[in-house]
C-alpha cells in the first residue's frame, strides 16, 4: 500500500492519495459477498448458495464495489491519519480513480486538518473587574416573590374588571365571519395585563362586568405562526363570569415560618441574603470569565477550517432536535412552525459555532503553552461527584474511558480559563 501526502491550495487542507493492492481490493469483495450470498437468488441454485463466480456473472462485480470499499477503506485511512500525524477535522472528501477487480485501487482523500493558533497574549490581559452586591431591595423583591407565590385567589363581585385581575371567561373567534380552528374557549382563566393573547383583547376586557357579553376586535400579528390568521382582522364573542384579585400574604414572622423553615422573618432575609450573595458570585465568575475569553479572541488568530465549524452546527441542531423530541416534537415540524428552512435554522448558530470552536482552540493552545495539566485524582474526584448526584456506581464510571478523557478535557480547560483570569489585570 502507497500513501502519499501534500497541501492543497487552501489553508488546513491536505490531499492523501492511496494506492492499494489489487489483491487487499479483492479480498473484501470476497467478505462482502459473503455477508450477502444469503440474498441472491439464481435459478438453478438454492436462495443463498449460488458461488461468487456465478452471481458475478449474473450481476457483475461492479455491483459489490462499494460495499467493498467501504468495507477495506475506513481502517486504512484512519491508519494513515496516524502514521502521518494527521488531526483531521472534517469528513474527508473521496475521489476515486481506479477501481477495478483485478488492478490496484486508487483514490484520493482531501480533509480540512486542525488549524495553526497564534497565541496572542494571554498572561496579564486587562479585564473589567465584575462585582455585584446584595441591597436590601433584593431581599425585599425577593420576599414579594414568595408572598406572590403563595397569593390567594378571591372573588370580586361589586366591581368591573381592571388591571392585574384574574378573570373567567367565555370566547369564540371569527374571521371573515367564521369560526377558526383552536378559537373558542369556556371558563378560561386569563390575568389581564399578562400579554398572553394577541394584542388589543386584554385591555378591551377592562371594564367588563359579571355575565357582560361583548365584541371584541383585534388583529392578528403579521409574524403569527399560523399563517391562515397572520395579519387578519378578527371578532371574539366574550362572556365574563367571574373577577378574581391576588390577595398576597402579610409579611412577617408568620410568614416565615409558613413559608419555609425559620421561625423569625429576620432569620428568612439572612438566608435569602446568604443565597443571593453566593447567586452573586457564580455570575460575578462567570462574566469575568466570559470577559477574559472575549479578550483571548480578539488576541489571537486562527483561520478555522469550515468543517469544524459545520461539525458545532451539527451538534447544536442535535441539541435542538434532542430537546424538542422530549417535548413530543420534531425539529422539521418545529421549522414549519416557525417558517424557517434547516439552512436558515443552522446560519442562525453560524457565529456562536464560530466563536465555540475559536474558544476551545484558543484554551486548548494556552493549556499546551501554560502546561496546564489534570492528575487523575481530580478525575476520580469528579466521577465520584457524578456517581453521587446520578446514582451510578462510582466504580463503572471509572471503567468508562471515554467518559475520562471527557472529563480530563473539560476539567483541563476549567483550569486553564480560571489559571487567566487569576494572571489577569482588573481594572
Amino acid at each position: 500500500m502507497n500513501v502519499k501526502v501534500e497541501k492543497t491550495e487552501k489553508n488546513n487542507e491536505l490531499k492523501i492519495d492511496f494506492e492499494i493492492e489489487a489483491e487487499k481490493f479483492e479480498n473484501a469483495i470476497q467478505t462482502v459477498f459473503n455477508k450477502n450470498a444469503k440474498y441472491f437468488n439464481i435459478p438453478g441454485f438454492r436462495k443463498g448458495k449460488a458461488p461468487f463466480h456465478i452471481v458475478e456473472k449474473q450481476y457483475g462485480v461492479q455491483i459489490f464495489y462499494e460495499d467493498a470499499f467501504n468495507e477495506l477503506v475506513p481502517e486504512i485511512y484512519e491508519q494513515a491519519l496516524k502514521e502521518n500525524n494527521i488531526e483531521a477535522v472534517s469528513k474527508p472528501e473521496i475521489e476515486i480513480s481506479q477501481m477495478e477487480k483485478g488492478k490496484d485501487l486508487k483514490f484520493s482523500a482531501t480533509v480540512q486538518t486542525k488549524p495553526e493558533v497564534k497565541l496572542g497574549k494571554y498572561k496579564g490581559i486587562e479585564i473589567k473587574k465584575v462585582e455585584y452586591n446584595v441591597s436590601e431591595n433584593d431581599i425585599e423583591h425577593e420576599l414579594e416573590h414568595m408572598a406572590e407565590h403563595n397569593s390567594r385567589l378571591v372573588t370580586v363581585n361589586d366591581r368591573p374588571v381592571k388591571e392585574q385581575d384574574v378573570v373567567v371567561i367565555d370566547f369564540e373567534g371569527f374571521v371573515d365571519g367564521k369560526p377558526f380552528d383552536g378559537g373558542k374557549a369556556e371558563n378560561h382563566e386569563l390575568t389581564i395585563g399578562s400579554k398572553t393573547f394577541i394584542p388589543g383583547f386584554e385591555e378591551q376586557i377592562v371594564g367588563m362586568k359579571i355575565d357582560e357579553e361583548k365584541d371584541i376586535n383585534v388583529k392578528f400579528p403579521d409574524e403569527y405562526f399560523s399563517k391562515d390568521l397572520a395579519g387578519k382582522d378578527a371578532t371574539f364573542k366574550v362572556k365574563l363570569h367571574e373577577i378574581k384579585v391576588k390577595e398576597l400574604p402579610k409579611i412577617d414572622d408568620e410568614f416565615a415560618k409558613d413559608t419555609s423553615e425559620f421561625d423569625t422573618l429576620s432569620d428568612l432575609k439572612n438566608n435569602i441574603k446568604e443565597r443571593l450573595e453566593k447567586q452573586n458570585k457564580e455570575r460575578e465568575k462567570s462574566e469575568t470569565e466570559n470577559a477574559a475569553v472575549d479578550v483571548l479572541c480578539e488576541n489571537t488568530e486562527i483561520d478555522i477550517p469550515s468543517g469544524m465549524i459545520e461539525t458545532e452546527i451539527d451538534n447544536a441542531v442535535e441539541e435542538v432536535r434532542g430537546r424538542l423530541s422530549y417535548q413530543g416534537m420534531k425539529l422539521e415540524d418545529y421549522l414549519k412552525i416557525i417558517n424557517k428552512t434547516m439552512d436558515e435554522f443552522r446560519k442562525e448558530y453560524e457565529e456562536q459555532a464560530k466563536k465555540s470552536v475559536k474558544v476551545r482552540l484558543i484554551i486548548e493552545a494556552i493549556s499546551k503553552d501554560a502546561d496546564i495539566k489534570v492528575d487523575e485524582k481530580e478525575i476520580e474526584d469528579k466521577i465520584k461527584e457524578m456517581a453521587e448526584k446520578y446514582g451510578r456506581k462510582e466504580d463503572e464510571l471509572l471503567n468508562n474511558e471515554n467518559l475520562k478523557k471527557y472529563l480530563e478535557e473539560n476539567l483541563k480547560a476549567e483550569k486553564t480559563v480560571d489559571y487567566v483570569v487569576k494572571n489577569a489585570k482588573l481594572k
